[in-house]
């Protein structure tokens, strides 16, 4: 700052969506045809979660309802649902040697890309392609690219093989973690061909409620491809007291 001016570029403040939960927390999966199908133990609260109270999560002056509401419903919804007098039951083999042969093949990744040049390949093409201003072209580049560096993982290395204060260790399972994030982003959005809320295409820059109001659903297993799906938006309230609201196109 003492030589010359900080660049300053458009970027993404945050991305709405996170992890489909009910109004006590409880992370939902598409199973069985029923999209409202709990996963039983696994809870989501504050923005990593989407309780599509707005349709979906979140407006950006609403962050305090994501947190203190649902954050408390979730307290509440542990206190129905766990048993306090029973013992914690031990993780099963299989998911833990799963986690710790995870965490060892990063610590001893020995390819040719460090962590690093992967994760700026990663910034770069989110910036470029998935950033404020969007278009299908530029999305289809996203997605090119990063399928690109989400292969390119196989090649990763690391140089610090301890176990006490690894960085380099903790910056790959982060960027293996981020680059799932982002793949599955970038393919979203590419797959919606609409505009709403704070994804704008150029290309698309209406809504369609016709055929987009619904939730996008997304896999991403170690390996594969993103698999798409939908799960419907409710269109009803709890309460006879109030009626439910119909969308409308936010306009200035």
């Amino acid at each position: 700052v003492t030589k010359e001016p900080i660049p300053v570029l458009p970027t993404v403040h945050y991305n709405m969506g996170g992890i489909p939960t009910n109004y006590h927390g409880e992370v939902l999966t598409l199973r069985d045809g029923n999209p409202d199908s709990v996963v039983p133990g696994l809870m989501a609260v504050g923005e990593a979660a989407c309780v599509s109270v707005h349709g979906a999560n979140r407006l950006g002056s609403n962050s305090l309802t994501d947190l203190v509401v649902f954050g408390r419903a979730a307290g509440l919804r542990c206190g129905e649902v766990v048993d306090k007098a029973s013992a914690v039951p031990s993780a099963s083999k299989s998911q833990t040697d799963a986690h710790l042969a995870r965490l060892d093949r990063f610590r001893h990744a020995s390819g040719s890309t460090p962590t690093a040049h992967l994760r700026l390949d990663m910034q770069r093409a989110m910036q470029s392609d998935a950033a404020v201003f969007r278009t299908g072209k530029t999305l289809e580049e996203g997605v090119a690219k990063l399928r690109s560096i989400d292969a390119a993982g196989a090649d990763i290395k690391t140089t610090d093989r301890g176990l006490i204060w690894n960085t380099d260790l903790m910056e790959t399972l982060e960027y293996d973690n981020l680059i799932a994030q982002a793949v599955v982003t970038v393919e979203g959005a590419l797959n919606r061909t609409e505009s709403r809320g704070a994804h704008a295409r150029e290309d698309y820059p209406d809504r369609d409620d016709a055929n987009w109001m619904k939730h996008t659903l997304a896999w991403k297993r170690p390996g594969e491809g993103v698999q798409i799906d939908y799960r419907p938006v409710h269109k009803y309230t709890m309460t006879d007291e109030v009626a439910y609201i119909e969308p409308k196109a936010r306009v200035y």
